[in-house]
């Protein structure tokens, strides 16, 4: 199991966690011969484990991210009744990361998963080139559409792997109840930034 120090992340859910900030540090070493700079970064043990599921497709470090993931998820007792990932915003990888860790928590956890539960009804651009909070709000608006036999009345347990600013999961959390009918969300992250942007 993977050291953690869990912090809680503001949103319109009823309580959210991440497990850990992804990055202890990061350091400009300085450019490459393409003029891109390249930084000696350091992360956290869950947040390494994280880098090296998605960037990697290591799938050996799945299990101790979802054996630490449900220790903290058990000890929180949320009482969640039905797990939903929020929908990747790069849908071209052979493999969704956040899929793997919320089908592997509901597994453990013994919870039902709807990975369809959250689904982008239109593109967007990728919000890590969104600077601004109100900004990636408005590139949210109207992008998500919700499969409201799967939510309506359940205490949802939203799932992403990063979280940034939250803007995403707080356009998640009021589709969830306004169109949705979720009776409770609740938020998990693997990891965090240190910086909202």
């Amino acid at each position: 199991m993977a050291t953690i120090k869990p912090t809680r992340i503001p949103g319109r859910w009823r309580y959210g966690f991440a497990l850990d900030y992804h990055t202890v540090s990061s350091t400009y070493l300085g450019d490459d011969q393409y003029g891109h700079p390249i930084f000696d970064t350091k992360r956290s043990e869950i947040g390494e484990l994280l880098y090296r599921l998605k960037y990697r497709t290591d799938n050996s470090a799945l299990d101790v991210l979802i054996d630490t993931a449900v220790t903290f998820l058990r000890s929180w007792n949320h009482g969640a009744t039905v797990i939903a990932p929020v929908p990747p915003s790069r849908t071209s990888r052979a493999q969704q990361p956040v899929h793997l860790i919320a089908e592997a928590l509901g597994r453990q956890l013994g919870i039902p998963v709807t990975v369809n539960a959250v689904t982008r009804a239109k593109e967007t651009p990728e919000l890590k080139d969104v600077y601004g909070y109100e900004e990636r709000l408005r590139v949210l608006e109207g992008v998500h559409a919700i499969d409201i036999p799967a939510v309506r009345g359940q205490k949802v347990l939203l799932v992403d792997d990063l979280y940034r600013s939250g803007a995403t999961m707080n356009a998640i959390t009021v589709a969830l109840y306004d169109h949705g009918g979720a009776a409770d969300v609740y938020a998990l992250a693997i990891t965090r930034t240190r910086s909202r942007v």
